[in-house]
């Protein structure tokens, strides 16, 4: 049945709203712990891909990470990039009280399926500025066996 356009949006919206559901779930997103990367954890492991004619460039944002903190791996036809980030934050008073001592750790991790057939001495990487660029080629399309005819050819 359709029903013409003369009400607003939110004509049925009383009708079927949960508080209950709705208020649950933001309380419970409010209870997850808050992760060291903060208010700007949405920023990190943003990713650009770029087709060129040899293959793809990739350029992924990781604010704040060093070459150190940065794993690449390929197997099964992924490539992982995973990025670990640890912070001391101590403060003593003049005489070597501690006033605060707090450790903060985090990760981050991506997985890209880049196809079986790319070895990880194919793929070129490169870390600066907090970016991290990749070169991966185009994998040449697999060549499928020569088919031989099926049909049987009548005699007549």
């Amino acid at each position: 049945m359709m029903v013409p356009y003369m009400f607003n949006n939110g004509f049925l919206d009383d009708l079927f709203d949960d508080k209950w559901e709705r208020d649950f779930e933001r309380a419970m997103r409010h209870a997850e712990p808050k992760s060291m990367f903060g208010k700007h954890a949405a920023n990190v492991m943003k990713t650009d891909v770029r087709e060129t004619k040899d293959g793809y460039d990739v350029f992924v944002d990781l604010p704040g990470f060093k070459k150190e903190d940065v794993k690449l791996d390929l197997e099964n036809g992924y490539l992982t990039i995973t990025a670990n980030r640890s912070e001391d934050l101590d403060e003593k008073d003049q005489e070597g009280h501690y006033i605060r001592q707090e450790r903060c750790t985090g990760s981050c991790a991506r997985s890209f399926y880049v196809g079986e057939e790319l070895k990880p001495e194919d793929v070129t990487a490169k870390f600066e500025n907090g970016i991290l660029s990749l070169k991966l080629p185009k994998a040449e399309p697999a060549k499928l066996p020569e088919k031989k005819p099926t049909m049987i050819e009548i005699e007549g």
